[in-house]
């Protein structure tokens, strides 16, 4: 393993820095305040969020197994619960970690 001279760990710092700053400010710069975005990107903003939501959902129930084990019953509980919270409370920050911690109470302390 190679180790990084202070100049070289300078640089890639300011680079990584550069390249922050560069990706938060774009949007500001494209789209100023009072100036509509395109249809597209408007489009954008209504489909991400669902199809996050669903890219996430099928990441983490890609490996469970219905033939062993509890045959995805903490996941199948947990998606529900995620889902009656955020019906419930409209808020993703709740529903995730309600959800998360309820998949976790269930495979620690019941299967």
């Amino acid at each position: 393993m190679a180790t990084l001279t202070g100049t070289a760990l300078l640089i890639t710092i300011l680079v990584i820095a550069a390249g922050t700053i560069l990706t938060r400010a774009l949007p500001f710069w494209i789209f100023p305040p009072g100036k509509q975005a395109p249809a597209f990107v408007r489009r954008l903003e209504n489909l991400l969020p669902s199809a996050v939501i669903g890219l996430l959902l099928v990441y983490c129930l890609r490996y469970v197994d219905i033939f062993a084990g509890s045959r995805g019953l903490p996941e199948a509980l947990a998606v529900a619960a995620t889902a009656a919270l955020h019906l419930w409370r409209r808020s993703t920050l709740i529903s995730i970690a309600g959800g998360t911690a309820l998949y976790m109470a269930l495979v620690q302390h019941v299967f």
